[in-house]
């Protein structure tokens, strides 16, 4: 963003939270790991371990319920971002991106990696 200002390009970043779309798909991210995780040497299977995997895909399936399907959310600051006289700096588009990840940017980094 500020590298592009010399330039006399406004950059806008819109940090969206989590929505239903086929990035953050369980069904095709599962699928995704599992091939990644075949294609890995023994070795590194042997130090992360069979249950690695299988939790990690039980903890998006989790989060998975919580997405929101409200696509317009990212979309309105998308326009705004393009259409405004003065866009802001940055969008937080969710709830989630508004009130977990942005007070959490804002903490420690110790106290992020323990939360």
């Amino acid at each position: 963003r500020l590298e592009m200002r010399s330039f006399g390009v406004k950059v806008s970043v819109i940090e969206p939270g989590f929505f239903n779309t086929m990035i953050t798909n369980v069904k095709n991210l599962g699928k995704n790991f599992h091939s990644s995780w075949e294609k890995l040497p023994e070795e590194i299977k042997a130090s992360y371990g069979e249950s690695y995997l299988r939790r990690f895909v039980e903890m998006l399936e989790m989060m998975q319920k919580t997405y929101s399907s409200n696509l317009s959310l990212v979309t309105d600051c998308m326009e705004h971002a393009l259409t405004s006289l003065h866009p802001r700096t940055r969008y937080s588009a969710g709830w989630d991106a508004k009130l977990l990840y942005l007070p959490i940017s804002y903490l420690p980094s110790a106290l992020t990696d323990a939360l």
